[in-house]
């Protein structure tokens, strides 16, 4: 099962039929999948399934239905233990971005973290998983697969928020606070915690 946030509403794609008690269910193959997420964005819709038999065929028939934007990003870790964040649009999120023609994606996350928030000296750890929500640019509603890896640096310089970005504040933040920050962040990237298993204080 893939989780598609779209407005951080979920857009799950099945491949098991469920009954139906807060959620829409929509066949993949026949479905208007843009009106759906109109009303998902006019909240019309809080949550909604898309069934298509094949598992490993659903993303595949998501993506002919929907225009694909790649990006990459980075949870960076630095010698403390802090994680890197940017904060803009009022919420806190990771340094993450689009990539360039002929770019590999691991190079793109690096890229990204360094441009965002100016600190360098980027190391991967690995890969980790990919995130996925709808977002629109200029009338037409497209799928971001964002690509997340866990990175390490021993850069204790300034941090430069990517003002053209629209980035207000970068901060290096402890797991007490990176709890508060999740507070006010986005469902794709509290997934992110949650499934990677980052250590947060209790």
């Amino acid at each position: 099962m893939y989780k598609v946030f779209v407005n951080d509403k979920p857009l799950f794609l099945t491949s098991e039929v469920m009954k139906e008690t807060d959620f829409q269910l929509f066949l993949l193959e026949t479905a208007d999948v843009e009106h759906i997420i109109k009303k998902m964005f006019n909240n019309k819709i809080k949550k909604a399934y898309l069934y298509h038999p094949d598992e490993k065929e659903i993303l595949k028939k998501l993506k002919e239905k929907i225009p694909v934007s790649k990006a990459g990003g980075g949870l960076v870790y630095n010698k403390d233990g802090n994680v890197l964040f940017i904060f803009r649009n009022g919420k806190w999120d990771l340094p993450k971005g689009g990539t360039e023609k002929g770019e590999e994606i691991e190079d793109t996350a690096m890229r990204e973290v360094e441009e965002e928030t100016g600190v360098s000296g980027l190391s991967i750890v690995k890969k980790l998983q990919k995130t996925y929500h709808i977002f629109k640019r200029n009338g037409v509603y497209k799928l971001k697969i964002t690509h997340w890896f866990e990175m390490q640096t021993n850069y204790d310089g300034k941090l430069t928020g990517q003002l053209e970005e629209g980035i207000e504040k970068v901060a290096w933040l402890n797991p007490e606070e990176i709890k508060a920050a999740l507070e006010n962040s986005y469902e794709n990237i509290k997934l992110l915690f949650e499934n990677e298993s980052v250590t947060l204080a209790k």
